[in-house]
């Protein structure tokens, strides 16, 4: 299966760039390119890509409110966001995240890690390095003073033992074969609680279970998670 890329970027020689790239392997391919939030929209709409990568700062509408707007969309529910940003503490990233967002990457990314990173989200997994998640943790998702913040105490009692001891570990970073081996189950069985926490919760993706798990509370940043 052909994995449909919709490039988002104000910088055209960036999107020729990547375009070369993508275009040159054979499991993906570029179907259309926007030059900014707006168009990134307008765009998935009409292409229903299965994954958006998303700079977050263009002109007119930026890459947060696009973000926002297409995972907001029912019917652009299997199209996924990747951003691309310059700094991956930039509280613009977090935003992005909660607006449900699937991953982050550093625009220096190799051409290697660009090209799994696209498949990884396609496939509906999060895209959040260790590090960078736990300074966005740290800094802007456990802080309740936005907008778009949304304690949900209530939602996270609907979920078993179990389903709260995954998205625990999973909000921790843990992959499903770690979790698999701290609770000795299979990791078809972790698979099966996080898509059930995840239906429960509401959740787009692995992303934003980890999101709302911190930001009901569920799991509290600390610093050598």
């Amino acid at each position: 299966m052909t994995i449909r890329v919709l490039l988002a970027d104000d910088q055209a020689l960036l999107r020729a760039t990547f375009r070369i790239l993508i275009d040159t392997v054979e499991d993906m391919t570029v179907i259309a390119e926007a030059a900014d939030g707006q168009e990134a929209v307008d765009l998935a709409l009409v292409h229903r890509p299965d994954v958006v990568i998303m700079d977050i700062r263009m002109p007119n509408v930026d890459g947060v409110a696009a973000t926002a707007e297409i995972c907001a969309r029912p019917e652009l529910s299997q199209t996924h966001v990747l951003i691309l940003t310059t700094f991956e503490d930039d509280e613009n990233v977090a935003k992005a995240l909660r607006a449900g967002a699937s991953g982050f990457l550093g625009k220096g990314v190799s051409p290697d890690i660009l090209l799994s990173s696209i498949r990884t989200v396609a496939a509906g997994e999060a895209l959040l390095s260790p590090a960078a998640t736990r300074t966005l943790i740290t800094r802007f998702l456990t802080t309740p003073d936005t907008d778009d913040f949304r304690p949900l105490p209530d939602a996270i009692k609907v979920l078993t033992d179990r389903e709260r001891e995954v998205t625990v570990l999973a909000a921790h970073g843990r992959s499903n074969d770690e979790i698999a081996n701290k609770l000795v189950v299979s990791p078809l069985t972790v698979r099966s609680h996080i898509q059930r926490a995840m239906t429960k919760l509401n959740a787009r993706d692995r992303a934003q279970l980890v999101v709302i798990a911190y930001q009901s509370g569920l799991v509290k940043p600390h610093p050598h998670n």
